[in-house]
Order: structure tokens, then C-alpha cells, then sequence
């Protein structure tokens, strides 16, 4: 079958064009992700956006909240 799941696709890309356009720094995303229970160093998110990073899928949902998108189909854009 030549049509195989690709496996370890990075949304990092996206996750930085979706924080630019919430006028948000990688700081303002851990404060935020902080203030949820979601414990996350501005580091992380930076490895996050660099695909170096696994992302949790609560944290997932809150970037989704934070980011102000209607779909995570945001986060997929483009894949």
C-alpha cells in the first residue's frame, strides 16, 4: 500500500503563524497555558513550534482557545 499514514507530522509552523496572529510572544502563551493548569515553559512552546516537542492534547485544546480559531483544522493547515 503506497498511500501510508504519515507518521510524525509537525504542526509547529502553524502553531507560530496562529500565535503571530493573536499578536501573542511564546511568553504570553505560557502565562496563558499556565493560568489554564497547564504548565508550560516559554522553552516548550518554542520546541513546540520548532517540531521538537510532543504536544499534549490538552494543550491542544487550550491553544485552540487561546489562539481564538474555530477549527483545529487551523493547526493542519497545509499538511
Amino acid at each position: 500500500m503506497s498511500d501510508k499514514l504519515k507518521q510524525d507530522i509537525s504542526i509547529g509552523a502553524n502553531l507560530k503563524r496562529l500565535r503571530k496572529a493573536a499578536q501573542l510572544s511564546q511568553q504570553d502563551v505560557s502565562i496563558k497555558l499556565d493560568l489554564l493548569g497547564l504548565s508550560t515553559s516559554r522553552s516548550i512552546v518554542s520546541q513546540m513550534e520548532r517540531g521538537k516537542y510532543s504536544i499534549r492534547v490538552s494543550v491542544l485544546r487550550a491553544l485552540k482557545d487561546i489562539y481564538k480559531v474555530d477549527s483545529y483544522d487551523e493547526f493542519f493547515k497545509d499538511l
